[in-house]
């Protein structure tokens, strides 16, 4: 029988010498590979619903540096997409959807079993990629959060503050609670079906969490964590899920056992000592190197790869960015991550 994946070996709570690496938004316009397939599909959402194209990027950084695990290629916002809101991206500015912030509009969404049909080719794409990638190499499904969702959902656009959404949970409750409660049955089907088509792990991205203050944290991020959660391990048995509930802060602390979550990624605002010490405690964690660390290179980064290895050597650990790697990034400063993190296995 094969060992262990390295990524499941972790998210079962071994500790190893070396962690696994992965890195957020590793298939992406820092790869000139991606850029070329990217100009092929010729836009974004074609892209993403074109099996072997995406299948194609999702592979380019496994073949280029390695890595112990590859994430699906697709778009948080593909779940809206399904549900009927209309979705477009604009060349430089980023996602665009019809707004869903009445009654009215609420009703025109689908159902949450109703997304399948729509969603088939992200499934053919991890069917593709479960064929392809290596024996050793795992296969991550994700989705994001329902209030990070919902916040692009209602805004019809990313905003800084995420306001449209803060403002319609403070002005109609009972809509805010619908919309997110929609958004968790869906996320529940479309991981269970990512699973069903061969991902390995699923992670979930609540990539605006901490925007969430006191209870509205609990309610509208841990909560629905809690429920898709449970409702996974109740159909898939024994397939780890990750949590991100970005910038989180203290909220971090106790996240893994309240949500049920096999391991908690961190972002880069807290430090790898602090994780260590108040999140580690509970089992593994992903996380956490400055993506600006991809731009910039040279001793800092090193350092700083040493520095959280270290800092995380006494349990279970996933060795990643803390947060997405950015279009600027030199691909020589990714292989330099990956040289410096398993120096002492060679």
């Amino acid at each position: 029988m094969a060992e262990p994946k390295k990524l499941l070996r972790s998210l079962a709570g071994e500790v190893q010498a070396v962690p696994p690496i992965w890195m957020m938004r590793q298939a992406g316009r820092y790869l000139p590979e991606y850029r070329a397939t990217r100009e092929q599909a010729g836009d974004f959402l074609s892209l993403c619903y074109t099996p072997d194209l995406a299948a194609e990027v999702t592979l380019q950084p496994i073949r280029r540096f390695g890595f112990d695990a590859a994430i699906l290629f697709a778009d948080i916002l593909l779940i809206p997409d399904a549900l009927g809101a209309d979705l477009w991206f604009v060349t430089g500015e980023g996602p665009r959807l019809s707004t869903t912030t009445t009654p009215e509009d609420f009703g025109k969404l689908k159902h949450a079993d109703a997304i399948h049909d729509h969603l088939a080719p992200v499934y053919e794409t991890l069917r593709i990629l479960r064929r392809e990638l290596p024996d050793d190499t795992a296969l991550i499904g994700f989705a994001g959060a329902p209030w990070t969702v919902a916040t692009y959902m209602i805004a019809g656009r990313g905003t800084p503050d995420q306001g449209p959404a803060h403002a319609l949970k403070a002005e109609n409750r009972q809509l805010f609670n619908a919309l997110i409660g929609r958004l968790t049955n869906a996320t529940i089907e479309y991981l269970s079906a990512q699973i069903d088509a061969g991902a390995e792990v699923v992670k979930l991205f609540d990539s605006w969490a901490g925007s969430l203050k006191g209870a509205d944290f609990d309610n509208y991020a841990l909560e629905p964590a809690r429920q898709i959660i449970a409702a996974l391990k109740a159909r898939h048995p024994g397939v780890p899920v990750i949590a991100f509930p970005r910038e989180a802060g203290d909220k971090y602390i106790g996240f893994a056992k309240a949500s049920g979550a096999d391991c908690v990624a961190l972002d880069n605002s807290v430090s790898a000592e602090w994780a260590a010490e108040n999140v580690q405690v509970d089992g593994c964690v992903q996380g956490n190197l400055a993506p600006g660390h991809m731009v910039t290179g040279g001793q800092d980064l090193v350092d700083e790869v040493r520095r959280i290895r270290s800092a995380f050597s006494g349990g279970a650990h996933i060795f990643n960015l803390g947060h997405g790697i950015t279009p600027d990034a030199d691909p020589d400063n990714v292989s330099l991550m990956i040289e410096t993190l398993r120096e002492t296995a060679r």
